[in-house]
């Protein structure tokens, strides 16, 4: 009997270092295809960052395919997106308390829905491809309007600008959105 139960737990150890190496196997494999990256914004006493994964157009057409308009999208790929501020803010206008939100949208062709979410998601999808959203958690949801860029942005770009207003871009195949920040 001790035999017995000694060859399982060896089978279950083997089995369980197998199954844990996989793993991070399947994540190196897709950060390759969709590399992480942090964009920080630091100004006077505001300081404000985004973490997300950059997913590559590779000949895809992107929004209205890809990523389906109507549908919550994660705003990256990988692990969920998110952004972080140390102080109140207000985006497009709407308060935005001090914290860390997980950051999801809803394309459409002509304005996107931007959603920041309380809540921390591990991964930015659950089965079936579906976004981990749980509205519940929404802190603030606003819409803005979509822009046509003339040249094609390969890799998904995050980033902040502050010429003259500060605002947070996400830009990719030649839809840029601006998302307006006032302090």
């Amino acid at each position: 009997m001790k035999k017995i139960i000694k060859w399982f737990l060896i089978i279950v150890i083997i089995l369980g270092i197998g199954l844990f190496g996989a793993y991070k196997y399947m994540i190196s494999q897709t950060k390759k295809a969709s590399p992480e990256d942090t964009v920080v914004y630091n100004q006077e006493d505001l300081n404000l960052s985004v973490f997300y994964n950059r997913p590559s157009k590779k000949g895809r057409v992107i929004f209205g395919d890809l990523v389906p308009y109507g549908k919550v999208w994660r705003t990256g790929a990988n692990e969920a997106t998110t952004f972080e501020t140390n102080k109140d803010i207000s985006i497009n206008g709407k308060k935005l308390p001090a914290g860390k939100y997980s950051l999801f949208t809803i394309p459409g062709k002509n304005s996107w829905e931007i959603i920041f979410n309380s809540k921390s998601y591990s991964w930015g999808v659950k089965g079936r491809n579906e976004a981990s959203l749980e509205r519940e958690f929404d802190a603030l949801v606003t819409n803005v309007s979509v822009s046509e860029i003339s040249e094609v942005e390969e890799l998904f770009t995050i980033s902040f600008e502050n010429t003259p207003d500060l605002a947070l871009l996400l830009s990719w195949d030649q839809t840029k959105i601006v998302i307006p920040i006032q302090q």
